[in-house]
């Protein structure tokens, strides 16, 4: 059993981490890498490089041994051979250092008996010290509040996403993602084989931890299957889980054994588990980025009713299709906002109603502002999705100030009643197009707004955020 969650709170936020294994030239993946990173990122607690052969790192002090150092650090990463690890476990519990990150490989991931012997051995030294390990074969953690930003986005942001995950480069993307959305992450773990501490015991953690709305887990196998789903159910009913699962088909199951040397687990067993908990489910980065967007920038729906604005003839009927087989719907609007529309919109060439096609959305803040407060009051209305173009040459459209600024600083002074996203068609190819719809979606994501580049995964976003709170009946009423 590990202990307790409240305990962990040094790697999140250590005034002093020691290096174990830091090369004085040789640079690569490891000791020096991780030193150099925290000083690029403004690390403002005391680093400690291990080497007992050097004097001086990176104009830092260096020393032979743990033991050396004028403290017992508040964090270790221990960076050398995995045969050496053990002993350096054993002078952490003499030290009284009890927080540790093993970056190290070389363990069960292996696959082979002396690897699965080490790994065993490791988390044997930890029990006799009382040691709480992450690892080993792991990035480790990653608080950009404490600039603790040796890997991830560097420096990142502090925000409302909490993340677990077996691996670092995936648990890299999504903080790179999210925070060139404006989605900061309060704390992110990367724990690999997980021979100490699990994904039970981040999450047990990350859900008493006020400052975080949404956790993101990427897992390929748990050490107790029945532990795991009851805590998960527990956690989901009042703290959103977004759970990618990897290794759910044969061929990813045998990669996960070779990554983390666990057993991913069958696939009924994990359909039941998500039945169960009502943790949501996605099955790739563009997903669980998309839906830790909508849990962490947008409040609980209305209803799943969707007033889809903007988007032009054929799009509007895509549009409606889209959002319908997410199990939402586009419903008529009420006669007090249709009798307004039909005011507003000219009969030709427009579509007065749900989904709205009228040009001057696209162009108008003014008037996309009414719209948007006409769809807030409208009781068929539970949340709105807005189509956004790019201005190309092939629309026609007159020469006119960009109107997304005025739009995004509305919904910043004067808040957003009903879930409020926006879709930026950017997707295809085109590198001018992906390029302004990057920068677009980021205008928006820095209001606290998330905008998608596609009507599918805006629909999918959406219908994750409607179906959770609908489980627990915790959608919003009129």
């Amino acid at each position: 059993m590990s202990p307790a969650p409240k305990d962990m709170s040094k790697f999140f936020n250590p005034e002093s981490v020691a290096i174990v294994g830091v090369p004085r030239t040789d640079y690569r993946f490891g000791g020096l890498s991780y030193l150099n990173r925290f000083q690029d990122s403004g690390f403002p607690g005391r680093l400690y490089p291990i080497n007992p052969k050097a004097d001086e790192i990176n104009g830092l002090k260096a020393y032979p041994s743990l033991t050396a150092l004028p403290e017992a650090p508040d964090l270790a990463i221990v960076c050398v051979a995995a045969r050496i690890v053990p002993a350096i476990l054993e002078e952490c519990g003499r030290l009284g250092l009890r927080h540790i990150h093993i970056l190290s490989s070389g363990f069960g991931e292996v696959g082979t008996p002396e690897g699965r012997a080490l790994e065993d051995r490791l988390a044997e030294v930890a029990r006799e010290h009382d040691l709480l390990v992450i690892g080993p074969n792991c990035m480790g953690p990653y608080s950009p509040s404490a600039r603790l930003t040796a890997w991830g986005a560097i420096p990142g942001m502090p925000g409302p996403l909490g993340i677990i995950s077996q691996s670092g480069g995936i648990t890299q993307r999504l903080t790179e993602y999210a925070w060139r959305l404006g989605l900061g992450v309060d704390k992110a773990v990367s724990f690999g084989n997980g021979a100490v501490l699990s994904a039970s015991d981040f999450l047990e953690y990350m859900a008493e931890d006020d400052r975080i709305r949404a956790i993101c887990m990427y897992l390929e196998s748990v050490p107790d299957g029945p532990a795991f789903l009851r805590l998960a159910a527990r956690v989901n009913r009042d703290k959103p889980i977004i759970l990618f699962k990897g290794g759910l088909s044969e061929a990813g199951a045998s990669t996960a054994a070779s990554h983390t040397g666990g057993l991913a687990g069958r696939v009924g067993l994990w359909s039941a588990f998500f039945a169960q908990t009502g943790v949501t489910q996605v099955t790739s980065m563009d997903e669980w980025l998309d839906a830790a967007l909508a849990f962490c920038f947008l409040p609980p729906p209305a209803g799943k009713g969707v007033f889809v604005v903007g988007g032009g003839g054929g799009n509007s009927v895509a549009y409606a299709d889209t959002f319908v087989r997410e199990g939402l719907a586009v419903p008529r609007l009420s006669e007090k906002t249709m009798a307004w529309l039909k005011e507003t919109v000219p009969a030709a060439g427009n579509i007065a109603g749900n989904p709205l096609d009228m040009w001057q959305t696209f162009m108008d803040p003014a008037y996309l502002i009414e719209t948007l407060e006409r769809g807030y009051q409208d009781p068929a209305v539970g949340m709105i999705v807005v189509d956004r173009l790019i201005p190309r040459m092939a629309f026609h459209m007159p020469d006119l100030p960009d109107p997304n600024p005025a739009v995004v600083e509305h919904l910043k002074k004067n808040g957003r009643p009903k879930p409020t996203a926006f879709m930026v068609d950017s997707e295809g190819g085109d590198p001018e197009l992906a390029a302004a719809g990057a920068s677009l979606r980021a205008l928006y994501g820095g209001a606290g707004v998330p905008a998608f580049p596609s009507a599918a995964r805006a629909a999918r976003a959406m219908g994750h955020l409607y179906r959770y709170y609908a489980r627990f009946g915790r959608n919003r009423t009129e």
